[in-house]
C-alpha cells in the first residue's frame, strides 16, 4: 500500500483550513454498485454549463463528514487503507484501476466521483467495507454525509501484467503524478487564487469528478472535474498519458463570481529546504533536501531562464514579466542518491514538472513565491502564470496547457546543474558564486571560444573564471561580489558562443 507523506497531508491541511477556501459539495450517492452504469447522458459541455450556473449564484459551502472523522489524528487516519484488489474496474479487462481515499483529518468535505461508461454517467457509491484496517483503528460513525476524499489511478506502467499507481487527485484542487521511474514529489493545482496576498489565499476545490472508463488496452485515461470556490467556478478536462514521463493535456473554463485580479494559471507547489547555496543554515547530515531545485522558464522571446530556488528568511515574490510564455516549470536536476544521501525520501527520484501553454496566454508574468520553511514537511514553493488582465465578475476564461511529469524538457542548451555560494576566505571581502553546467556539444572545444556575461544592478562583480569540470565533463563558472551592507543582490550570468546563447540564463537573488 502506498501512503501519503506527512508533508502532503500538511499541504492539504492548509488547503482545507485556509480562509475563503470552504467550497463543499452535495452528498455522493450511497447506493448502487461501484462503477454501475445506466445514469444520465454525459458530456463535458454539461460540466461547463454546471460551472456557469454555479457562478451565477452565491457560493454555498458544502457539508462536512461527522466530527469523529474530522478529529482523527494522522496515525489514526493511516490505520485504514483501500484494498486495491477491489478497486474500480479491477474485475474487468479495462486498462486502468481506481483506488479511493477516505475523508477525515485534513479532508473534511467529501467529493463526488462518477464513472462514464458508454456515454452514461453514474455516481460511485461510498463503501467503507472496501478498506482494510488494523486492530488499532478507532470505530467511526457512518451516515449519509460520507464520501471519498480523492482517488488514485493505476495502470501497466513498469510491468505489462501489473497496474502501478502514477496519479493522485486529493485535497482542494491538488493533484500529482509521476513518470515510470519516479517517486511522488511536487504537486499541481487547478487554479491559484490570491497566493501570498495580504487578504489571504483562497483554495478552490474540485468538488465532482467524472472518470471515463477506458477500454482494454487503452493507453490514456480522461478525467473531468467541476471546481467551486467563493470567487470562481470551473470545468476541467484532463487527458492523461502515463509513461516514462506522464503527460497531461489540461483544458479549463473558468467563470468569475467576483473580480479575479490575482489568479495563477498552471500553478505548481513544491518544497525547497536547502542545497549548497544555504547549506550552513541547517544542521543535517544530508547535503541537500528539496523536491525541486530551480524554476525553468522559456519566455515569449525564446530566452531560456534558470532561477535556482531559495528558502528565504522572509517571504519573497519574483515576477518574470512576459508576453505569451513558451513554458515554465519546477525542475529537480540533481539525480544521484549521493546528491541527497537520503535512503528513505529518495529525493533524487522526485519528478520535474513542465507547463506548456497552448494558444496565446497574452501578457503577464511567471510568478515565483518562496516561503520561509524550517522543515521539509512544508511545501514552501509556488510557481504559476499570473495574467496581467483582471477578469471582471461574470466573465469567462478558457485556457489550455500541457503538463509533463518526469525529466527536464530538452531545450537544446547546456543546463545549469548546480549553484553554490560561500564567503571569500582570502583577499577582499565578499562572496563567491559557482555555477556548474552539464556536459554539452557546445563545450567540446573547451572554454576558449566561450564569452562570459555576468552582471548585477546592485554591485560590481568579478570577471569570472570558466574551467572544465573533470568530475562531470561540464564546465564551472566562478565569480565574486561584495554585497557590503545590502540585504539582497540580484545576479545574472550567461555563456555565449559566436554571439549566440551557449547556456541557460542564470538568475539568482542572494539574500543576507
Amino acid at each position: 500500500m502506498t501512503k501519503l507523506s506527512r508533508r502532503t497531508f500538511l499541504s492539504a491541511a492548509l488547503a482545507s483550513t485556509a480562509p475563503l477556501a470552504l467550497g463543499t459539495l452535495t452528498t455522493p450517492a450511497l447506493t448502487g454498485p461501484a462503477g454501475a452504469t445506466g445514469g444520465p447522458a454525459f458530456s463535458h459541455q454539461a460540466i461547463v454549463d454546471e460551472a456557469r450556473a454555479l457562478a451565477q449564484n452565491s457560493f454555498v459551502a458544502r457539508g462536512t463528514v461527522p466530527e469523529d472523522w474530522r478529529n482523527l489524528t494522522y496515525d489514526q487516519y493511516q490505520k485504514r487503507w483501500f484494498r486495491s484488489k477491489d478497486a474500480l474496474w479491477s474485475k474487468t479487462p479495462r486498462s486502468y484501476n481506481v483506488d479511493f481515499f477516505l475523508p477525515g483529518l485534513y479532508f473534511p468535505r467529501p467529493i463526488e466521483i462518477n464513472t462514464v461508461v458508454d456515454g452514461l454517467s453514474q455516481k460511485v457509491a461510498f463503501d467503507l467495507s472496501l478498506f482494510d484496517k488494523t486492530d488499532m483503528a478507532p470505530d467511526l460513525s457512518v451516515d449519509e454525509s460520507l464520501g471519498y476524499s480523492g482517488f488514485r489511478l493505476r495502470t501497466a506502467l513498469r510491468e505489462p501484467d501489473k497496474k502501478h499507481e502514477f496519479c493522485v487527485f486529493q485535497g482542494a484542487s491538488y493533484f500529482r503524478a509521476i513518470g515510470a521511474i519516479h517517486n511522488y514529489g511536487l504537486s499541481a493545482r487547478g487554479l491559484a487564487v490570491r497566493t501570498a496576498d495580504p487578504a489571504g489565499e483562497e483554495f478552490p476545490e474540485f468538488t465532482k469528478f467524472w472518470l471515463e472508463a477506458p477500454v482494454p488496452g487503452q493507453k490514456n485515461i480522461i478525467v473531468h472535474a467541476l471546481m467551486d470556490s467563493p470567487s470562481v467556478t470551473g470545468a476541467y478536462r484532463f487527458d492523461i498519458h502515463p509513461g516514462q514521463n506522464t503527460v497531461m493535456d489540461v483544458e479549463a473554463t473558468l467563470f468569475a463570481r467576483e473580480e479575479l485580479d490575482n489568479i495563477g494559471l498552471g500553478p505548481l507547489t513544491s518544497m525547497f529546504l536547502y542545497d549548497q547555496t544555504n547549506r550552513n543554515r541547517f544542521d543535517d547530515f544530508r547535503p541537500a533536501v528539496h523536491d525541486s531545485d530551480g524554476l525553468l522558464v522559456v519566455n515569449g522571446n525564446g530566452e531560456t531562464l534558470w532561477r535556482p530556488l531559495a528558502n528565504p528568511k522572509k517571504l519573497q515574490i519574483s515576477s518574470f514579466v512576459d508576453d505569451n510564455p513558451k513554458g515554465f516549470g519546477l525542475m529537480q536536476r540533481p539525480r544521484l542518491l549521493s546528491d541527497y544521501e537520503d535512503f528513505e525520501a529518495h529525493y533524487h527520484k522526485r519528478p520535474s514538472l513542465w507547463v506548456e501553454p497552448k494558444g496565446n496566454w497574452g501578457k503577464g508574468s511567471v510568478t515565483l513565491v518562496e516561503i520561509p520553511a524550517d522543515k521539509e514537511i512544508y511545501d514552501n514553493i509556488v510557481a504559476y502564470w499570473r495574467p496581467k488582465t483582471a477578469y471582471a465578475a461574470g466573465s469567462e476564461l478558457t485556457f489550455a496547457y500541457r503538463l509533463t511529469w518526469g525529466e527536464d524538457p530538452d531545450l537544446g542548451l547546456p543546463r545549469v546543474t548546480n549553484s553554490a555560494s560561500g564567503a571569500r576566505i582570502f583577499g577582499d571581502p565578499g562572496r563567491i558564486m559557482t555555477i556548474d553546467y552539464g556536459p554539452h556539444p557546445l563545450f567540446a572545444e573547451g572554454v576558449g571560444d566561450l564569452d562570459i556575461h555576468i552582471s548585477s544592478p546592485h554591485v560590481a562583480t568579478s570577471e569570472g573564471v570558466l574551467q572544465k569540470n573533470s568530475e562531470t565533463g561540464g564546465l564551472r563558472l566562478a565569480f565574486s561580489f561584495d554585497p557590503a551592507e545590502r540585504d539582497h543582490v540580484e545576479l545574472r550570468a550567461e555563456l555565449r558562443k559566436n554571439g549566440e546563447p551557449a547556456s541557460e540564463v542564470w538568475l539568482y537573488r542572494w539574500t543576507k
